[in-house]
């Protein structure tokens, strides 16, 4: 059972995607995707390391181009795009990288003010500093404001990461294995705050991971990535509830309960 009530028609779908392929040399990555995302949706790709989960999200955000298919985010044709287009609709999406993509020569708060300075030009000194503690707020870490990455955790550095994409007000988040390399602890602790994002910004969100915890946790709806197509697509049960042997052995490899 999903944990929110998605509207699921044209009018409410934020990403189109249909028949995407993409190779790199005789490496078939992607191999005719099918998906959509709906408005205020989590939706998880899972998949094992190297099925194409990254490359997905690489090209919803222009990042890399397809061999073929369509690519349709926010009512725009990704790929037909010039460059000042481009740029303008990624201010819309919010990329959380798996390494968090800090400035380690930057405190937080210059960390922070960074996009914002460099993409809202007309915005006022009070107005950034209000929009730092905002988000600083929001993922529970305002007390890091005048602290270094290399002062922070792993967890805190991935939570100045997603607060740093949030400072822009996103309409979709793009998550690459948000919970990779860390503690179970810190990793419920991230996962809660992909649904408060969730909650509080109203995003969709596409969600890379093969950790099978965390799709759980946010998922309102799987996608279950192997050999470059989506095997299967429906609730963490539906996905989980088949004799395929795929998924099967996906799912023990993960030893979840």
């Amino acid at each position: 059972m999903e944990k929110h009530n998605i509207q699921r028609d044209e009018a409410h779908r934020d990403i189109h995607i249909r028949g995407l392929f993409k190779s790199f040399g005789d490496n078939h990555v992607l191999r005719g995707v099918d998906l959509d995302v709906y408005k205020g949706e989590n939706v998880v790709v899972l998949g094992r390391s190297g099925t194409g989960k990254s490359v997905l999200i690489k090209i919803i955000s222009g990042l890399l181009k397809p061999d073929a298919g369509t690519v349709n985010v926010l009512g725009q044709d990704v790929d037909k795009l010039d460059n000042f287009s481009l740029r303008e609709l990624r201010l819309k999406i919010g990329f959380s990288f798996q390494n968090s993509a800090l400035y380690d020569s930057m405190t937080v708060r210059e960390n922070l003010e960074f996009p914002l300075v460099r993409n809202k030009k007309n915005l006022k000194r009070r107005q950034v500093v209000e929009a730092v503690r905002t988000v600083l707020e929001g993922v529970g870490l305002l007390q890091t404001i005048d602290q270094m990455p290399s002062e922070l955790s792993g967890g805190q550095k991935k939570r100045i990461g997603i607060a740093r994409t949030l400072i822009l007000q996103p309409e979709i988040m793009l998550y690459d294995e948000p919970t990779a390399g860390l503690d179970p602890i810190t990793c419920i602790e991230i996962n809660n705050l992909i649904n408060t994002v969730q909650e509080r910004y109203h995003t969709s969100s596409i969600i890379i991971t093969h950790d099978l915890t965390c799709a759980k946790a946010t998922g309102d709806r799987v996608a279950m990535l192997l050999d470059g197509q989506f095997l299967r697509q429906g609730s963490f049960e539906e996905v989980f509830s088949t004799p395929d042997e795929r998924i099967e052995s996906f799912y023990n490899y993960n030893f979840i309960q």
